[in-house]
């Protein structure tokens, strides 16, 4: 067994220097980039949220919009986070190599990947941030408890990202991410409560829901967005961040694997 492969990450304040770096790129295209993120999950808010809410009312002892919104804002974080260290990620990694040209500067591969890592965090955190904002403009959230969203979206980003990463690693090309967007993403998104309550599910499903990091995100902004402490927040707390720390540390082993060969 290789040790250097497996040792854990000398993380350091230089990732700042490529967060902001990316930074720097990305505010340029700002506008876009965050209409981009928004577009997608507004629509699908708006038109379930009015359309299928009139149909069935009331769900979860709220209305199917606000209900349903509260779910949009975690999953839309976790998307743009995915988004972010997959396609972004394997860009600067793989096609324009600026990942090799960091590391030629006095640079490590950890300092490139934690860089990137709350780099995707941070732009998913402005998605999720801009759900928040316009469900509070027409009147879904009530309470200041409400402000505490901004730290769990943070923290959902930082989860997603590192699973983003470490599957930017395994690629082979674009095509690639389909898989995990497809056979992962897809099917967490039906289980983790974003449209419909978790309790309905089967017994057997919900077992493997709460095994699932977008579960605990959604059971976390789902309440405080209704002025309620959530239950077994600390669990829900500790899970996001097991899979955050899990997951960059396989991003990391996977990337050197990669960049090895």
């Amino acid at each position: 067994m290789n040790a250097r492969l497996y040792r854990l990450p000398a993380l350091s304040l230089r990732a700042i220097a490529v967060w902001r770096r990316n930074w720097l790129v990305w505010r340029k295209l700002a506008v876009a980039s965050m209409l981009g993120n928004l577009a997608d999950p507004l629509i699908m808010l708006f038109g379930l949220g009015y359309g299928l809410g009139a149909a069935l009312g009331n769900v979860g002892g709220t209305s199917y919009f606000a209900f349903l919104a509260s779910g949009m804002v975690a999953s839309s974080t976790m998307y743009a986070a995915t988004f972010e260290s997959l396609f972004s990620a394997f860009s600067r990694m793989h096609i324009q190599k600026t990942w090799e040209a960091i590391v030629n500067a006095p640079m490590l591969l950890e300092d490139v990947l934690a860089g990137e890592w709350i780099w995707a965090a941070t732009k998913s955190f402005s998605a999720g941030g801009c759900m928040l904002v316009v469900i509070g403009l027409l009147g879904y959230t009530s309470s200041l408890l409400a402000l505490a969203v901004i730290p769990v979206l943070l923290l959902i980003g930082l989860a997603f990202a590192a699973m983003g990463l470490a599957m930017n690693a395994l690629a082979t090309g674009y095509d690639f991410f389909s898989y995990y967007m497809t056979l992962v993403l897809t099917p967490m998104l039906m289980l983790s409560g974003v449209f419909f309550p978790f309790e309905n599910l089967p017994q057997a499903v919900q077992m493997i829901s709460m095994a699932l990091p977008l579960y605990h995100g959604v059971a976390l902004v789902r309440p405080l967005l209704a002025g309620e402490i959530p239950h077994a927040a600390l669990l829900h707390l500790a899970v996001l961040v097991a899979y955050a720390l899990a997951a960059f540390y396989v991003a990391v082993v996977l990337t050197r694997r990669r960049l090895q060969k």
